[in-house]
């Protein structure tokens, strides 16, 4: 079933994600130097609780600093989504296998189907709308650039800072993909699964009903007008007939007449 595949897919590749960014801060004072700080962080994505330390480059002190920004919101939103559509989707891909009679039964089972597919189809649109706005502020947060920015070492021009590696966001590109993929695979499915309700057949026999009375009415007129046809040919026959016999016995006086002379 492709829905059990994407949602996998979706969920996997951001509640999965783990990555980090190394810097390297030179100080004029070499002994004072930190050419490699690692900062990591993961999936939910709570950057403002993360912090590492840096040189100052003055002295022996050094400086505490945490990333900006929470996205947590909208990946475990996105998470959360993905989820419960993957366990949703297998527990119908089951029903339809084995449950086929108990699933069309009262036409409960396609209705039931029918409204939760419409709202996992809301969901996914929001939850992946939602997901790429935080990942691109996850990306601005830890981009190294913007994080240099946060060290006071590195607003002296005597200090060298740069960044080592960014962060691989990859498999994140790929959430957000397949979580725009997952919400036109559910509305397109939308239509199959109303099909399936007994709307869809009673809607079929609210138009076809209209159809059948006007072809029905249409062919009683028919019946009338040949009936009518062959009544008034009947008519013209039988009026006819009187006429010739009439003039039959008018010729026919002449005859006797003869005679009697």
């Amino acid at each position: 079933h492709c829905m059990v595949l994407f949602a996998i897919f979706a969920f996997a590749t951001c509640g999965g994600y783990s990555g980090g960014l190394r810097l390297s801060v030179d100080c004029a004072n070499k002994t004072e130097s930190d050419l490699s700080i690692d900062v990591a962080f993961a999936y939910p994505f709570r950057l403002h609780q993360v912090t590492f330390e840096v040189p100052t480059c003055e002295g022996k002190e050094r400086q505490k600093v945490s990333l900006i920004g929470d996205s947590s919101s909208s990946a475990e939103f996105f998470v959360t989504v993905a989820v419960f559509a993957f366990l949703y989707s297998l527990a119908a891909t089951v029903v339809y296998i084995f449950f086929q009679n108990k699933y069309r039964e009262n036409n409960r089972g396609p209705l039931i189907d029918f409204i939760v597919t419409v709202v996992f189809s809301f969901l996914w649109l929001v939850g992946s709308s939602a997901w790429a706005k935080g990942l691109s502020d996850v990306k601005v947060a830890t981009d190294p650039k913007e994080v240099l920015l946060l060290m006071s070492a590195c607003k002296q021009p005597s200090n060298k800072c740069t960044a080592v590696h960014s962060p691989v966001m990859s498999s994140l590109n790929t959430s957000v993909v397949f979580g725009f993929l997952n919400f036109i695979l559910w509305a397109g499915n939308i239509w199959f699964v109303f099909k399936e309700t007994g709307w869809h057949s009673s809607s079929q026999r609210y138009l076809s009903d209209p159809m059948e009375k006007h072809s029905s009415s249409y062919s009683q007129g028919g019946y009338n007008q040949d009936s009518y046809g062959s009544s008034s040919g009947y008519n013209q026959q039988a009026s006819l007939g009187p006429s010739s016999a009439e003039f039959g016995q008018q010729s026919s006086a002449p005859a006797s007449f003869t005679n009697q002379m």
